[in-house]
């Protein structure tokens, strides 16, 4: 449509169509009534001087310019039905030499200066700008003070092709042009950052209360120039921290305005693509570790393991969830590396090879624990510390703790004879689990210790990391749950010990009570319920374990994602319960109160089925087993005989389980499939994220003894202990706080060289970026612009031409659009031969 109506222009301008009935139903049947200036709003010099402006005719253009005042009645700064100036057509069709004329005669930039900044037309802009400065200047000289005046000279009048947020330099990052962008930052452009969506200040009420689909949309306008990255690699000291806190906060955004989610999810990867395409620029080990090490936070550097690398920044990526940055291959082969460390060829040998090793070295983890308590400081003791010995320690130490849970759930112990504070009863087939307030077996006493060392590395974990970083893993929560109902475990079976003592002690013998008349609240029973809770949940803690396995690892991913489906399931499942539970309960009082009066009658005509439909949980219980097919009619069948009843029951029965099971269970297993098919369109990259968080927490120091070791207090904690109080209580004197301001500087000094190494290798990726990007559009072969643009050449040579042989005398043949009239032509004449 846009071709076909641009062809009718030309002829148009060219004089060849003059019908105005005829223009102005083209424009009512193709654009819409009113939407499309009219074609007579021009005259025909006007059609004309834009005609030969967007030919390139140089000649004719700077005729209509210099005569305009006295032989044409043109305005110079007229509009084509597409609201197009002279000058805009001249950046479209990217002449410069055109560009140039009209700016020197004068005509208005308006919003010239976007348009050639959309048009990515690097030397318009130039030109723009340095006519815009020299405009701006001679104004200020000739005492033009008003600012309306200047911004309306200068091109400041409202564009009717951009909102009005839309600035030169957010303009240029939304076309990502690396060279635009830097001519405007260079002159002083920067875009302020948005306020926060949740911002209650008087400017965001009033411009939201005015509009507030403007107001969005001009936030969305900032933050995707914002992350555009030639902005990022051209305005930011640190591009890498830049792309992150800046993805993360898109993120937050999507999550806050709906609305608008799709575009904040786009410029979130945006941003994380750019952080990933940096980190591709690393040419070698040194700068990778440069940059995974950089800790913009300002922390000082510790002295006590100088040959450890902090990866300060890789945690930093793991914060803000860049997966496709931290599964990058290079973050992996540096974290490999540093995982086997201590080990070296361990990843080429053969498999039975390092099954082996690594059963030696699981089962010698007690070993190993006894000589780093004695000697940290020994080779065998720095070997405990390196990261894959220590998670073969901690895994066989936490395969021995699942393995006396099992021997626990067992009860394997029966004794012949128990003597209990004094007290002796024979039973040939009495176990400890029949005593009320029983002591605890050898086994438990071990179980005992594990749960307190699993609690004290829970505790260290908790203090190093803050409350907030502890809460966002899920794994941490399920430790946390696990941790407290061994506790209440304790807790419950310490009450019970007590009553049963205080019960012998008042002369009630209680503690050889037979099972079955015990309280249903006794806590013997609650702490055998909460202990067989947390056996599950330890157990299921392996799943984490089996996260370095690239086999097992996605699985426990896709895993996790379907335990949330399954939440959001429930939520509709359990409406979907307690509505229809609510409804039989209505209809099924009376029957079940009239049942249980027969009970109480006689037990002859009792039947249990009314049981299952006595109370709203009843119901709601009887219901979810209906899903298994554990429940039939019969509980739904009246004595009575109310037909209509019986068949509402039936009828609501029949509902529940066509929507329960045809339909919400195959919702459940259609998400359930959608959430294994992301993860596994994305398994290299979630697999490799998740391990490298598994692998960063053995990264870490601290934390090196397994449970039940690290509750035994080593040299190395006396030491820190004794330092701590004396840097506490001891006053320093004059020469210990001249050392001490000494190790400062040298500190600061650290500081500022590890900055400036970190700036020099930022310069060197931020290069190759931009190298590798402008390769990548040199590759991108000819396009439709170039074309128009060997087009628009070519015509403007042609015309170039004809005027050169028109001045040599050369009989050019006169062209209908560049006649004007028999009047004009005299006093043309008429000034040629004055001169």
């Amino acid at each position: 449509m846009d071709k076909v109506y641009r062809k009718y222009r030309e002829q148009v301008l060219a004089g060849k169509i003059q019908d105005e009935i005829g223009i102005e139903a083209f424009q009512t049947d193709h654009f819409g009534s009113g939407v499309v200036r009219k074609e007579n709003d021009l005259n025909n010099e006007e059609k004309q001087y834009l005609l030969a402006v967007e030919r390139g005719d140089m000649a004719n253009v700077r005729r209509y310019l210099e005569d305009a005042p006295v032989y044409y009645s043109i305005n110079i700064n007229c509009t084509d039905p597409l609201g197009r100036s002279a000058l805009l057509v001249a950046i479209e069709n990217e002449n410069l030499e055109m560009i140039e004329l009209l700016l020197s005669f004068g005509v208005e930039m308006r919003d010239a200066l976007l348009h050639a900044i959309n048009e990515e037309n690097v030397e318009a802009v130039e030109l723009l700008l340095q006519y815009q400065a020299s405009r701006k200047k001679d104004l200020t000289l000739m005492g033009h003070s008003g600012d309306r005046d200047m911004e309306g000279y200068l091109g400041g009048t409202p564009s009717d092709s951009f909102t009005p947020d839309i600035t030169p330099i957010i303009l240029a990052a939304h076309r990502d042009n690396y060279e635009i962008i830097k001519i405007l930052l260079d002159r002083g452009d920067r875009i302020p950052k948005p306020h926060d969506v949740q911002c209650s200040c008087r400017e965001c009420v009033a411009n939201s209360s005015d509009d507030i689909l403007r107001h969005s949309r001009s936030r969305i306008n900032a933050y995707r120039a914002l992350a555009s990255p030639s902005l990022i690699a051209l305005s930011s000291k640190d591009p890498v921290l830049t792309a992150f806190e800046l993805s993360w906060e898109l993120k937050r955004l999507s999550r806050i305005e709906n609305e608008f989610k799709i575009e904040y999810e786009g410029l979130s990867v945006q941003c994380q693509d750019f952080a990933v395409d940096l980190l591709d620029q690393t040419r070698g080990s040194h700068e990778l570790e440069i940059v995974l090490n950089h800790d913009s936070s300002g922390a000082v550097p510790h002295d006590s393991s100088p040959d450890r690398m902090k990866l300060s920044r890789l945690k930093l990526a793991i914060k803000y969830k860049q997966k496709k940055f931290v599964a990058h291959s290079n973050c992996q082969q540096l974290l490999a590396s540093l995982w086997y460390e201590g080990l070296p060829g361990f990843r080429r040998r053969h498999i039975a090879f390092k099954v082996i090793m690594t059963s030696v070295i699981g089962m010698l983890f007690p070993l190993w624990s006894l000589i780093y308590i004695m000697v940290p400081k020994s080779s065998l003791g720095k070997l405990l510390r390196k990261p894959f010995v220590k998670f073969i320690c901690h895994s066989s130490s936490y395969f021995t703790f699942l393995f006396l849970l099992i021997l626990a759930s067992q009860h394997i112990e029966s004794i012949d004879s128990i003597t209990l504070w004094g007290e002796s009863k024979a039973s040939s087939s009495l176990q400890l689990g029949e005593i009320r307030g029983a002591p605890p077996t050898i086994i438990e006493w071990m179980i005992l210790l594990w749960v307190i060392g699993l609690i004290w590395a829970e505790i260290k974990q908790l203090w190093d990391e803050g409350a907030q970083e502890y809460i966002q893993d899920m794994w941490n929560i399920l430790d946390f749950a696990t941790n407290t109902l061994y506790i209440a475990t304790i807790t419950l079976r310490i009450v019970a010990y007590m009553n049963v003592e205080r019960d012998v002690s008042g002369g009630v013998p209680t503690r050889y009570v037979p099972r079955k008349d015990w309280n249903a609240f006794d806590p013997n029973l609650i702490a055998e319920g909460t202990f067989a809770a947390a056996n599950i949940f330890s157990t299921l803690k392996l799943i984490y374990i089996f996260t370095v396995n690239p086999h097992l690892g996605p699985l426990q991913i896709s895993l996790g994602r379907m335990v949330m489906d399954i939440m959001k399931f429930m939520f509709v499942y359990f409406l979907a319960l307690f509505s229809f539970a609510c409804g039989i309960n209505q209809l099924y009082w009376y029957y079940a109160a009239a049942r249980r009066q027969e009970c109480q009658v006689s037990e002859n005509e009792c039947k249990k089925n009314h049981e299952a439909l006595s109370n709203l949980f009843e119901i709601m219980q009887t219901l979810y087993w209906g899903n298994f097919g554990l429940i039939d009619l019969e509980h739904f069948t009246l004595k009575e005989d109310h037909t209509i009843t019986q068949l509402l029951l039936k009828l609501m029965f029949g509902t529940y389980s066509w929507i329960a099971i045809v339909v919400l269970l195959n919702m459940l297993i259609a998400m359930m499939s959608n959430s294994f098919q992301i993860i596994s369109s994305m398994q290299d990259t979630e697999w490799k994220f998740a391990r490298s968080k598994m692998w960063m927490s053995y990264f870490e120091e601290g934390g090196t003894l397994p449970a039940p070791f690290n509750i035994i207090p080593t040299p190395k904690t006396v030491w820190n202990i004794l330092v701590w109080l004396k840097n506490v209580f001891c006053r320093c004197s004059k020469r210990q706080k001249r050392n001490r301001w000494q190790s400062i500087r040298k500190l600061v000094k650290k500081i500022h060289d590890r900055e400036q190494k970190y700036q020099a290798v930022v310069r060197d990726l931020i290069k190759r970026y931009i190298m590798s990007k402008q390769r990548f559009k040199e590759d991108e072969g000819v396009t439709e612009d170039d074309i128009n643009e060997i087009k628009t050449d070519v015509s403007s040579f042609r015309y170039e031409l004809l005027e050169i042989l028109r001045n040599n005398g050369m009989k050019i043949p006169e062209y209908t659009q560049n006649k004007p009239s028999s009047s004009k032509k005299k006093q043309r004449k008429k000034r040629y031969r004055t001169r």
